[in-house]
């Protein structure tokens, strides 16, 4: 799995940052999305993605920094190729899915999360974006909540995450939600994080 997509979390804080309206070129699809909300208020939904979300995840990604595309792709990535996003929205919901968190009173996707799975869903990959604008409001928390509860109802047995070691934020919030971390085996710029879906959800 190594290559694939890494989780990417929002720095801590309580305010949001100040942001400018964007207007959406491509709105989304939200009526069979499911909603949530983080533990500061803020209500987003979610879905799986569909093939016809191409263009709205690209749109997405044009606003994710620099430094949270290199966090997510490991990689110095300045955009996120056609291929890659033909990868991103054609899955089978089975091994392999995508999150996507939409704004709804806009429509535009606003994070996403990929999970990407061993056949016989022994470990699955977890990878974690949110939109540069929408940082401090607690989504990465609820969003990846979502995310390890549907993975467990999915019979998979063990979440990885592979976060540089200088994503501090996301291996901070790994930690604090019960993942285990320890150094990647073979790159000492990595960090494995680990979460051990066989165990009981932890009452909150």
């Amino acid at each position: 799995m190594k290559g694939l997509p890494v989780a990417q979390t929002e720095t801590l804080g309580s305010q949001p940052a100040p942001m400018e309206p964007i207007e959406p070129k491509h709105a989304v699809v939200v009526s069979d999305a499911i909603p949530l909300v983080t533990r500061s208020g803020f209500e987003f939904h979610v879905r799986p993605v569909k093939p016809s979300d191409k263009e709205a995840l690209a749109e997405f990604f044009s606003h994710v920094s620099k430094e949270d595309l290199r966090f997510r792709f490991l990689s110095a990535v300045q955009e996120v190729p056609g291929s890659l996003l033909e990868m991103l929205v054609n899955v089978d919901h089975d091994s392999k899915e995508d999150y996507i968190a939409v704004d709804i009173d806009d429509k535009t996707i606003i994070a996403s999360a990929m999970v990407g799975a061993k056949n016989d869903k022994s470990e699955a990959e977890v990878a974690i974006v949110v939109r540069s604008d929408y940082k401090n409001r607690g989504m990465s928390w609820t969003f990846l909540e979502y995310v390890i509860d549907e993975a467990r109802r999915n019979g998979i047995q063990k979440l990885q995450s592979i976060e540089s070691r200088s994503h501090h934020a996301a291996i901070t919030l790994e930690k604090e939600m019960g993942f285990s971390a320890k150094s990647y085996p073979g790159d000492p710029s990595l960090m494995l994080l680990e979460f051990d879906l066989t165990k009981p959800r932890p009452a909150t």
